[in-house]
């Protein structure tokens, strides 16, 4: 197959954003008859046409919306490679890609970004998934930090390292009208049914040993890999739910439901996971190196 000519396509996504052949012209510096030419040559090597005419205006094909989502994508990324690898990128746009655990605190994630967030040089793209989708993109350098609440098993050919971004207390939480004064931890989960994480998130075995030790056998409601879907069933007064309390935050200050309790000695843990690279997102630098001075201030 004849390989795409990219500067057929430049001029084709100018004149695709511009939506007229005389404007697109002025801004490539080049005459409205080799412009047309070098899209005519664009379509015969893609065999679709990617106009059509309307008024003294052009409107894109379906061929020519795809060929223009592509465009955009492509050239998106050249920037992108510029303004990582070049001395003199200036004030460019940067892309970060964050892959979040499909169980992860939605506030948990706010929380990281918001640093950047508003930020009209960083655009944001986060995918969630599950833990080994996740690492496969990240060593794949499609992802440039996955933040987790259970860092998984390393060894000595891992290649990526692990942040600890925060450690929560994981409590018991319901509704006001559920919980009233009672604030023991034993009654509580003797008699009110149980909203738990799915086994394999961070906290859920030390729950289950906390349990055990004490001779407890709740009665589990639900187990969910979803802590936003942990908070609906909680605001519905479904049962009482156990989480670390970041996850329910707005609920907490609008009293919609209340914190009755800490488990002792059980704790979630945030992290974020890198890979060592020679041209780092500068993004990513400036969130972790924040993370570090807020870690070191709060400590003093």
């Amino acid at each position: 197959m004849e390989m795409l000519n990219y500067n057929h396509l430049r001029y084709f996504w100018v004149v695709a954003r511009e939506g007229h052949l005389t404007r697109a012209a002025e801004i490539l510096h080049v005459s409205q008859s080799s412009l047309s030419a070098q899209i005519r040559k664009l379509e015969h090597q893609i065999g679709h046409d990617l106009f059509e005419r309307r008024g003294r205006g052009l409107v894109l094909t379906e061929a020519g919306q795809i060929a223009l989502d592509h465009a955009n994508e492509i050239f998106s990324i050249g920037d992108e490679l510029l303004s990582r690898l070049s001395r003199d990128a200036g004030d460019v746009r940067h892309v970060l890609r964050v892959g979040a655990l499909a169980t992860l605190s939605r506030n948990f994630q706010i929380s990281f970004l918001r640093p950047v967030l508003g930020s009209k040089n960083v655009e944001i793209v986060v995918r969630s998934g599950s833990m080994g989708e996740l690492l496969g993109a990240l060593e794949a350098h499609r992802l440039d930090v996955i933040l987790v609440s259970q860092v998984p098993l390393r060894d000595t050919a891992t290649k990526w390292t692990a942040h600890i971004i925060d450690q929560q207390e994981v409590s018991i939480v319901g509704t006001k009208e559920r919980i009233g004064s009672n604030r023991d931890m034993v009654k509580l989960l003797k008699e009110h049914p149980i909203i738990l994480p799915t086994a394999d998130v961070g906290f859920r075995n030390g729950f289950d040993a906390l349990v055990e030790r004490l001779s407890i056998h709740p009665e589990i409601i639900a187990e969910v890999d979803d802590m936003a879907m942990m908070r609906v069933l909680a605001r519905e007064d479904i049962g009482l739910a156990v989480l670390p309390p970041i996850v329910v935050t707005d609920e907490l200050t609008n009293g919609r439901l209340i914190e009755a309790c800490k488990l002792p000695n059980i704790q979630e843990s945030f992290a974020a996971l890198t890979l060592k690279q020679r041209f780092p997102n500068p993004v990513l630098g400036s969130l972790l190196e924040g993370l570090g001075k807020k870690n070191v201030d709060e400590k003093s």
